[in-house]
């Protein structure tokens, strides 16, 4: 659509090429072209050109404070923007599906790969992305912190585990004597029964506090790393991790 006014021109506007390449999933040049806008620090025009130009050496002080005073606004702008943003916006169930990114050479990457978002379209952009890109590693680095929290709170890990023992019961019962087709209303009974057993327990065990202390950390673990996590070509990513497998099983 966006070329559809003049196919013979070989000019076109800025907005309607990044609309096009939004929608085509160029995301990564458009993460480059805004980190490289917000890094020109040469005028936009030739009045800004000629203010620049005019400029008494008293006002480079006006000019440099105004600079700073801009960049802090942008900061806090973006920084409210990653505190009141849906993360799972764009998140499907497909993305769990598929393969684990490299933990080394994807998700964490070199010191290159990350840079502050330059506003708050950008951290947007990034965030919903990456974390449609590297679902299964957030995923794994949750459980990762939830386990920690159990460790760090063996209550609450004895809750668990006498939970689990529970319900492992309840199954055991139900097909040694076959509950389920010969006395179902009394199965029933004791799925609620273990059901009520398992609240009170885990209550009683302050395992909601280990629960809520790794939603805590995962999320905001999650959001810094997608936030700061420049976007690359996912699929140039793949093919340079294969051919550097593939390199070392040669020198090999």
């Amino acid at each position: 659509m966006a070329f559809f006014s003049n196919p013979l021109s070989l000019s076109v506007p800025e907005p309607a090429f990044e609309t096009w390449l939004r929608d085509t999933g160029y995301l990564e040049i458009l993460d480059e072209r805004t980190a490289a806008a917000s890094l020109d620090p040469s005028p936009s025009s030739s009045s800004d050109l000629l203010r620049s130009r005019i400029t008494a050496p008293g006002g480079a002080a006006t000019t440099a404070t105004s600079t700073a005073a801009s960049w802090t606004s942008t900061f806090f702008r973006t920084l409210f923007s990653l505190l009141t943003l849906n993360a799972f916006a764009k998140l499907t169930p497909d993305d769990f599906s598929g393969r684990t990114p490299s933990w080394t050479l994807e998700f964490i990457g070199g010191a290159e790969s990350y840079s502050w978002p330059a506003g708050p379209s950008q951290a947007r952009m990034r965030v919903q992305e990456n974390v449609r890109r590297y679902a299964r590693n957030y995923a794994f680095l949750s459980l990762l912190f939830f386990a920690c929290s159990l460790y760090r709170m063996p209550i609450s890990l004895l809750g668990s585990l006498a939970s689990l023992g529970l319900w492992e019961l309840v199954r055991f019962c139900s097909d040694r004597w076959e509950l389920e087709t010969r006395y179902p209303s009394l199965r029933q009974g004791l799925v609620r029964i273990a059901q009520f057993a398992t609240a009170v327990v885990l209550y009683l065990c302050n395992l909601q506090l280990a629960v809520i202390w790794a939603i805590s950390v995962s999320y905001a673990v999650m959001i810094m790393h997608a936030s700061l996590r420049k976007l690359t070509p996912f699929k140039q990513s793949v093919g340079a991790s294969r051919h550097k497998r593939f390199q070392q099983k040669r020198h090999n």
